[in-house]
Formats: C-alpha cells, structure tokens, sequence
C-alpha cells in the first residue's frame, strides 16, 4: 500500500477539509481534524499539521496539495543530494522550469522553461522578475509580456480535454515530469550550441521519482540538474518560468471562459463547484470534461448541485 505525509498550515489544512467533505468519515480517528475515504485512498488531517495518504493512489492524491504543503515526510527521510545548491548558484546562467495549473479545477496543466542567462539578470531584474505569488495577475501580465520577447524559453499546455484520458493511467506527478523534461530539452535545443551551467527544477517531488517518471522519453535531461523547493527564490530563471506559466495559464482560462460562456475561477473552491454545476446542466459530463480536471472532488460536488446522481 502506498503511503505518503504532507505537512499542512492551518488554512491548507481549512482547504483540504472543506475538499474532502462529501468524502468525509462520519467517525475520524483521535487527534484528528477529519478524515475521508476518496478512489480507495484514505486522508487523515492531524491537529499537528500532518496529513496522512494511505492507499493505492496515495502519492497521486498527495501531488494535488504538494505545491502549497511543506516538503512532505518522505522527503525529510531521504533528503535529495541536489537539494543543496552550489554556492554562488544565483548568479549562474541557468535554465529553471515550474508549472502552473496543478491545483485548479478548471483549465490547463501548465509547464514552462526558460533561461537566463548570467548577463540578463540586471534587466530581469528590473522588469520586476521575482516570486509570482507575490505579484498581482495584472503585474504578472505586463512582466510576462516583456520577457515573452527576449528569453528564451518553452511552454507546454496539457488541455483538461487531454488531462482527463491521460489522468487515468498517469499521475499528475509523473505528467509533471515529462513536461518539465520535455520543456527543458526543448530550451536547450534553442540555445544550442550553447549550454547553460545548470538546470533548475522547482521541486514537485523527490529527484529519484522525477527520473523513475522520464525514464521511458527518448531524451531524458540528466546533466547538471538541481531540484529545490521555492525554486523561484532560488534562481531568476525559476521565477521567469513562474511568471510566464501564470500569464499562460491566465490567458488560456479567460479562453476558455469565453468557450463556456461564463467565468472559469482558478483554484478549487467553492465557486469552481458552482461554475460546474451550470456546465453539468448545459451539457453535461463531455461538456464538464473540457474546461474540468474531472478527478478532483469539485466533480461530485458539481454533481449534488446540479440534483445528478454520482
């Protein structure tokens, strides 16, 4: 049985209950802040912040959150050689790729590289590059615009139309992977012959798992990669991919809004269940599965608000 730990703030830990709800178990263990039973997967919330995925599908159950989690457990146990960065990484010439999209219901998965190159940081830096979570949608727009016109750089968009048959057999880890892989080697083809003095992957899992996950692609990047958390406080190139994966996704959500015929939120809350449910009735689940990342919860949310039988 796979098995998997996340630590939890308070208020992811408010998000993942209320996710969770219509999965809920009528008795959770002691010590417990609630615990539900999803596709064979059980999640248990603790009041210490850890959250336990025990089940088949435990790891990817626990992708959904790793994003916005600490680094989980498993990672504590086994801390990854290339965690440490070299000093002075800063300021190498580096290729850095991150993705947008994991977490949200409606729209894309997400995943750009692009690189920086040592004598681009000043400018970077003062087109206002730094962590998207700190900028505004607007902001990320303008700066994006800019950097779309000298960096370097590679997007891959995975539709929810796509996501939804591939999901089945594939974790979001492992598509995580093989974009984050093909991204990359789609850069370094562009600035070839020249080569970057490394990679930088804002990390979504453990680099053991990363490599198990591309090990079947005919070019696998393996050459100077670094993987760390909060990749974008790290290196320019991690937080210019960050920005480019947002306004791309952005972009592509307020398309596919248009499509629908009504605003598509980003996230997963209770706004996304409502927008579902208007889909569900328009034209049902091949409706839904277009703009929807079917196998979230918001899916059976949607479902009780539009009086459908699971």
């Amino acid at each position: 049985m796979a098995h998997a730990v996340l630590t939890a703030s308070p208020n992811l830990l408010k998000k993942m209950k209320e996710h969770y709800a219509s999965y809920s178990k009528p008795v959770p263990p002691a010590h417990s802040l609630f615990s539900a039973k999803k596709n064979g997967t059980t999640i248990t919330a603790y009041n210490s912040g850890k959250v336990v995925f025990q089940g088949n599908a435990a790891d990817q159950e626990a992708e959904l959150w790793s994003s916005e989690a600490t680094i989980s457990e498993k990672a504590k146990k086994k801390p990854a050689p290339s965690a440490s960065l070299p000093d002075g990484f800063a300021s190498w010439s580096v290729i850095g790729s991150d993705e947008v999209g994991t977490g949200s219901y409606f729209g894309p998965l997400t995943v750009v590289a692009a690189y920086v190159d040592r004598s681009q940081m000043e400018l970077v830096k003062e087109l206002g590059v730094q962590d998207s979570k700190n900028l505004t949608d607007k902001q990320i727009i303008a700066i994006a615009k800019d950097l779309l016109t000298f960096l370097p750089y590679s997007l891959l968009n995975v539709s929810p139309e796509k996501y939804n048959k591939i999901q089945p057999t594939m974790s979001q880890g492992k598509m995580k992977a093989v974009l984050h892989n093909q991204a990359i080697g789609n850069v370094l083809d562009k600035i070839s012959p020249h080569r970057p003095d490394a990679v930088l992957i804002d990390q979504f899992e453990l680099p053991q798992t990363y490599y198990k996950h591309i090990r079947s692609e005919k070019q696998q990047v393996k050459e100077n990669v670094y993987f760390a958390t909060k990749g974008e406080s790290h290196h320019l190139a991690v937080a210019a991919a960050s920005i480019l994966a947002r306004y791309a996704f952005l972009k592509e959500l307020e398309t596919m809004s248009k499509q629908a015929g009504l605003l598509l939120p980003s996230g997963a809350n209770a706004a996304s269940d409502v927008a579902a449910a208007k889909l569900l009735k328009k034209g049902g689940m091949s409706l839904l599965s277009k703009y929807a990342k079917l196998h979230f919860a918001n899916t059976d949310k949607a479902k009780k608000i539009a009086g459908i039988k699971a």
